[in-house]
């Protein structure tokens, strides 16, 4: 919905809370301050089912140790002594840093959002898999 309405997540959350109610889609709309339609796309988007809510692979650099490597850049730590603190490969410290602007511009909440938007990939359904195609 690049020109229209966005939905925060909190609005995704009530569209589902207020649909298992049984309010309608104007209805929802009405109460969230969008478009009947920004809601009716959503919901046609998602295909009608509530989406399962994204989790992190335990791989994956928390929100906490963003913090802490950023903290480590501010005291002047290597990449070395960050990852040891953290029990992380001093590598894995050292590409989140590159990865993120550098030591003189990383914020570790900044670097979570681009985590988390580089996590968001365009993958087909398993059910859009398994439909065959019109010539």
């Amino acid at each position: 919905m690049p020109r229209g309405h966005y939905l925060a997540e909190g609005a995704k959350d009530a569209i589902w809370v207020l649909r298992a109610e049984g309010v309608s889609e104007a209805e929802i709309g009405r109460r969230l301050g969008v478009p009947k339609r920004t809601v009716s796309k959503y919901l046609q988007r998602v295909g009608g089912i509530r989406p399962r809510p994204r989790r992190r692979a335990e791989r994956c650099l928390t929100l906490a140790e963003r913090e802490e490597i950023s903290r480590g850049i501010a005291r002047g730590e290597s990449a070395r002594a960050i990852g040891r603190s953290l029990g992380r490969s001093h590598t894995t410290v050292s590409r989140e840093i590159d990865r993120c602007g550098g030591r003189g511009r990383y914020r570790a909440h900044a670097a979570e959002r681009a985590a988390w938007d580089r996590a968001r990939r365009p993958r087909a359904t398993k059910l859009e898999l398994a439909l065959p195609r019109a010539a």
